[in-house]
């Protein structure tokens, strides 16, 4: 398994602290609103083969919206 992060699109709130803390620029915001009308973050499949598990998004995450996957 391969670094990756998995952000819940639902759970997001859209505070955009996650896009910030990337240090490789990988997140971004969404332009599409979720259920709940927010802007969630997303990473796109491109971005992610460049993720280097760093939990820097989920650590800043006040909506524990996010999960990192890192490889062994």
């Amino acid at each position: 398994m391969a670094n990756r992060i998995v952000i819940s699109e639902q759970l997001c709130k859209g505070c955009g602290l996650c896009v910030v803390a990337c240090p490789h620029n990988l997140i971004e915001m969404s332009t599409e609103l979720n259920k709940h009308g927010f802007f969630p973050a997303v990473i796109t499949p491109d971005a992610m083969l460049s993720c280097t598990g760093c939990t820097f998004c989920a650590q800043v995450c006040p909506d524990v919206a996010i999960e990192v996957f890192r490889e062994r």
